[in-house]
């Protein structure tokens, strides 16, 4: 505490150098979304709807992949692998941002039915992208305190990559099923007198069978083995419902897996991540396209930004809107700062490594997760999420600066 008091209150030099490290890298940001809302707005249009919808899809099936994979792969080791902190603090972030969530949203009273969804608006928040955008701009500047560029970027990377893969279980197990559709089916209470008509091809996971029934073999000899073989089937198939494996393994979580398996191998690191290795030529590419990422998905959020909130805020209500920016980004980040002190305290944490705890702190500071939004797009509340996103996201550019500037006083 007494830290976090001198920090405020320190000396101008160093508070003006934090105010410089932590403003630069949020005016960059700023500046590379300005130039996609510039090209998606109407009087440029070089970057339409559709151009926008192929632009993300690129940057999650491709560029972050390849960002996580070659960053991650040469940052990790074994040692690495066992500071297992940075997945248990994203699991507390969850759990701590929903208790808050959960408080702020008993005292706001949402409209129904968008009670649990405001609990998930200021519990979930991004873990991925934004972090990894704001360490890029950050290490860029050579007075970064984290070191030279090269080592503050694979750090960061690493660190931010290594808590990914936790977050996209939460995404589709606790999200999922928080934002199920109320009891009328969905989410827009003018339809909800309406028959609600699926096609048995886009059943959710719930609704469908978990086998399909097939005709009992003739041979009765085989018949033992054959209801073996169909139970195993059976419980494989159910546990592949259950865990929702076919979301959770996404792209970048591919990769994040393919780079730890293959980075924390002393044997396979120096086959494929060293500059000198044989296959250093796919590192090396992936190098290339993951560079891309950054400036790809900034360019893609600002010429979402150009469409407004949309209908999604006046169902939400200005009242809720205002509860859930202030949760997530004024509540949540004391109570992770809280978090990660007290896991400091307790040795859970390496010693000396700032970035480290740098990013965990990071963790707790940012936006609604934009994946949530996507989450929330399958359970028919899209139009919602995407007006939460759109005002969390405007008003995170200046929380967030607030927060780096604190966060940089407070380790250096």
């Amino acid at each position: 505490m007494e830290r976090i008091l001198s920090a405020v209150g320190g000396g101008g030099e160093s508070l003006l150098g934090s105010i410089k490290i932590a403003v630069l890298p949020i005016a960059k940001v700023f500046t590379m979304c300005f130039l996609g809302f510039l090209m998606a707005s109407k009087y440029v249009n070089i970057l339409p709807a559709n151009g926008r919808k192929l632009l993300n899809g690129l940057v999650f099936s491709v560029l972050l992949p390849c960002l996580i994979f070659s960053q991650l792969g040469q940052a990790i080791t074994l040692q690495k692998m066992l500071e297992w902190f940075i997945p248990v603090n994203v699991v507390l972030g969850s759990l701590v941002g929903s208790l808050i969530g959960f408080i702020v949203v008993t005292l706001v009273k949402p409209p129904y039915p968008y009670f649990k969804f405001s609990i998930i608006q200021i519990g979930i928040g991004n873990i991925g992208n934004v972090p990894l955008v704001l360490i890029a701009a950050l290490c860029r500047d050579t007075s970064n305190p984290f070191g030279d560029t090269d080592t503050c970027t694979t750090q960061g990377t690493a660190y931010i990559s290594f808590g990914q893969w936790v977050g996209a279980i939460i995404l589709y197990t606790y999200v999922f099923n928080m934002l199920a559709p109320p009891v009328e089916g969905t989410f827009d209470l003018e339809d909800a007198s309406l028959p609600l008509k699926i096609p048995q091809k886009d059943v959710s996971p719930e609704q469908a069978p978990l086998l399909v029934q097939e005709d009992a073999p003739v041979d009765s000899d085989n018949s033992d083995n054959s209801d073996t073989k169909g139970k195993i089937k059976s419980f494989l198939v159910f546990i592949y419902e259950k865990l929702k494996l076919k979301q959770i393994l996404q792209p970048p979580i591919i990769a994040s897996i393919l780079a730890m398996i293959l980075g924390a191998v002393p044997f396979l690191k120096k086959l494929i991540f060293t500059s000198d290795a044989p296959l250093y030529f796919l590192t090396d590419s992936c190098i290339i396209l993951g560079e891309a990422m950054i400036p790809c998905i900034l360019l893609a959020l600002g010429g979402n930004l150009v469409e407004g909130p949309g209908p999604g805020s006046s169902r939400i209500g200005l009242k809720t809107l205002a509860a859930i920016i202030f949760g997530r980004l004024c509540l949540m980040p004391p109570a992770g700062l809280g978090i990660v002190m007290m896991a400091d305290k307790l040795g859970f944490l390496p010693a000396g490594d700032k970035m480290f705890r740098f990013v965990l702190l990071l963790q707790h500071s940012m936006p609604t997760s934009v994946l949530s939004g996507a989450v929330a797009n399958l359970r028919g509340c899209g139009k919602e999420s995407a007006a939460v996103l759109f005002w969390v996201h405007i008003f995170a550019v200046f929380s967030m600066a607030g927060w780096i500037i604190l966060y940089l006083n407070i380790l250096f």
